[in-house]
C-alpha cells in the first residue's frame, strides 16, 4: 500500500505538467465581491485526481494478481505459520511476479498505445482502444464462457454478440474476477491436500500414544516446512502460477 501511495503522490504532483500539455486550467480564478480572488478547480482535474485514486485497485483487479495472492494467502494458511511470510512479503512477491506475467501485455500496450500517444500525436480515443486489445485479450482467455454468460444473463443482455471485442468491458470485468477466484480456489484446494494429510497421520500418532493434550499443529507444523522445502515448494508454486497464465 506504501508503494501505491507513493505512486499517486508522483501522478498528482505531475498533474499540472500534464494539465498543461492538454490545455486544461487547473484553477479558474474569479474576482469576487469587494475585490477578494476566488479559486476553484475545474470539474476536469477532479474527475482525473479520482480516477487516479482508483487506478491501482483497477489495474490489479484486470491483472494476475487477484489469483496469486489467493494462492499464496492459503499456502501460508496451509503451512500453519501464521503470519509468516508477513502481508508486505506475500503482496510484494505476488506485485512483481504479476508484472513478470503481465509484461508481454504491457510491452503491448505501451508500443501499440502509450507511445503512439505521446510522440506521434495519436488521438486519445484511438490510443485507448488500441490499450484495451490486449487486455481484453488476456481477460478472455482467461475467463471461463458460463461465467461470461451468466452476467450477460443477469445484465439481460439480448444482442447478439459480434465477437470478443463486442463483449462490453463492464461485464468482462467481473466475469474474469469470478473465473480468477474459482481457479485459485481450485489451485488452493490441491495445494492444501499433503498438509492436511500430515495433519492426519502427525494426529493420528498422538492419539495412539495418548498425547491428547498436546496440539497437532505445533508437532505437524516442522514436517510441513520440512516437505515443502524438499520439494522446492516455493520454486514449484511461482512456476505453476505463471504457467497457468500462459496465452493459448
Amino acid at each position: 500500500m506504501i508503494m501505491w501511495r507513493r505512486i499517486i503522490l508522483i501522478l498528482l504532483l505531475a498533474l499540472p505538467v500534464f494539465a498543461h500539455a492538454q490545455g486544461m486550467p487547473i484553477l479558474n480564478v474569479m474576482a469576487g465581491k469587494g475585490g477578494v480572488t476566488q479559486y476553484s478547480l475545474t470539474l476536469q482535474l477532479l474527475a482525473l485526481m479520482t480516477v487516479l485514486t482508483l487506478l491501482p485497485s483497477m489495474l490489479l483487479m484486470m491483472t494476475s494478481f487477484v489469483r496469486i495472492i489467493i494462492v499464496m494467502s492459503i499456502l501460508r494458511q496451509a503451512l500453519g505459520t501464521g503470519q509468516t511470510p508477513p502481508n508486505q512479503v506475500l503482496v510484494g512477491l505476488a506485485l512483481f511476479l504479476t508484472l513478470f506475467i503481465m509484461q508481454p501485455v504491457f510491452t503491448d500496450v505501451y508500443n501499440n498505445a502509450i507511445l503512439p500517444y505521446m510522440n506521434q500525436g495519436l488521438p486519445f480515443e484511438q490510443a485507448l482502444a488500441a490499450a484495451e486489445a490486449p487486455i481484453r485479450g488476456f481477460m478472455m482467455a482467461q475467463t471461463r464462457e458460463e461465467d461470461i454468460a451468466m452476467f450477460l444473463d443477469i445484465a439481460r443482455n439480448k444482442t447478439e454478440l459480434q465477437g470478443p471485442e463486442s463483449l462490453p468491458f463492464t461485464t468482462l470485468v467481473p466475469a474474469f474476477l469470478t473465473s480468477e477466484l474459482k481457479s485459485a480456489f481450485t489451485i488452493g484446494f490441491l495445494i492444501y491436500i499433503p498438509f492436511v494429510v500430515i495433519d492426519l497421520i502427525v494426529s493420528s500418532v498422538l492419539m495412539s500414544m495418548g498425547m491428547m493434550m498436546l496440539s497437532p499443529m505445533m508437532i505437524s507444523m516442522p514436517f510441513k516446512l520440512m516437505l515443502f522445502v524438499l520439494v522446492d515448494g516455493w520454486s514449484m508454486l511461482m512456476g505453476s502460477l505463471a504457467s497457468s497464465f500462459a496465452m493459448p
